[in-house]
């Protein structure tokens, strides 16, 4: 795309700067109260008394009361706002893990609905070391105790649930797309053009039928007057292992490698730690998120452990054809996820 085709600067809540959120908590934390966690307590017996899986929860069978009004709020803030939150207070070292997934996953449903998170069809992702390496690109780099890097998951929203924390380590870090593209219009408006070529981005193994066991997906795109961030440098990099994938020019390397330098600059993202029993919501197409690498404890049953949910929400932004690759279908509020073949969606609970 020309560069004088795209804003000189976006204006949005979405284009926030990480010191600045670091110093206002009320626009990114909501503290539970007693009345919500009671409103939420009563939705998950209910839906358990149900005796179906946590995959097949809906709204309906998870009738809240006061706490539905702020799940709308919450799902405005993410498409039309800063496109974070944190619920944190849930009181999690009380309840069974189906109990809190069903807890997680009922919230979920309010805000949107689930879709696969790999090729076997869980809607509720278990985020752990599984001590794998990120050198195998069959591995997802969620499953590493390694250092990731500022990314994109495949839906509208990506939703984590803590339920435990690592010995040292894993801080959850968020950045904003619009404020890296605002600073590279400034500074580099070369550079930001390159951005918007298509560049291969690896599958790591889970192709859907008839599909490339990579996509062409640019890391930003400008449709329908806003700005789409798609982006996994990891995976951008693991493509070049395939010879027919298109090769990253030097001019795109130097792209990528300012726009990975802006999102670690401490000024523009926001780090934080997620205790257990904290709800973090992150829209995917104006945030990237991160995670720093971590320490575990020896005890399994003391391993970091946290829950994921991909959703598709109703009323968000339309998304380029080339969206398909990865998605399937770009329908507004039945996109996103992985889905193949073999695909069967439920929640597994280990």
């Amino acid at each position: 795309m020309d560069i004088s085709q795209l804003p000189e600067k976006i204006s949005s809540p979405a284009a926030w700067a990480g010191t600045d959120l670091a110093n206002d908590e009320s626009a990114w934390l909501y503290r539970l109260t007693s009345d919500d966690v009671a409103d939420l307590e009563n939705a998950a017996r209910h839906y358990l008394a149900l005796g179906r899986d946590v995959g097949e929860i809906s709204a309906a069978d998870f009738p809240l009361s006061s706490f539905a009004r702020h799940l709308e709020e919450l799902q405005q803030k993410l498409l039309h706002g800063n496109g974070i939150e944190v619920l944190r207070g849930l009181p999690i070292a009380g309840y069974s893990q189906e109990f809190a997934a069903t807890v997680f996953c009922g919230i979920g449903a309010h805000l949107g609905s689930a879709r696969s998170q790999n090729a076997a069809g869980h809607i509720l992702g278990h985020v752990r070391d599984l001590g794998l390496s990120s050198q195998d690109p069959n591995t997802r780099i969620y499953q590493t105790a390694e250092r990731q890097t500022f990314h994109t998951d495949s839906a509208d929203v990506v939703g984590l649930l803590c339920i435990r924390e690592a010995k040292e380590g894993g801080r959850s870090l968020l950045v904003s797309a619009e404020t890296i593209y605002n600073r590279m219009r400034e500074l580099r408006p070369d550079l930001l053009e390159k951005l918007f070529d298509p560049i291969a981005t690896d599958r790591r193994g889970e192709v859907p039928q008839d599909a490339l066991p990579w996509m062409t997906i640019p890391p930003l795109s400008w449709h329908e007057g806003r700005l789409t961030v798609f982006y996994q440098r990891q995976y951008i990099d693991s493509a070049q292992r395939f010879e027919e994938a298109m090769r990253l020019t030097p001019a795109h390397a130097a792209a990528l490698d300012m726009f990975d330098a802006l999102a670690n600059d401490p000024e523009l993202h926001l780090a934080m730690q997620l205790q257990p029993g904290d709800m973090q919501f992150v829209y995917n197409h104006s945030q990237l998120h991160d995670r720093t690498g971590f320490i575990d404890w020896d005890e399994p049953g003391r391993k970091r452990h946290l829950l994921r949910l991909w959703l598709s929400i109703g009323g968000d932004r339309p998304l380029p054809e080339c969206f398909k690759q990865r998605y399937g279908s770009i329908e507004i509020g039945h996109r996103g996820g992985i889905i193949t073949k073999e695909t069967r969606l439920h929640a597994p609970l280990e």
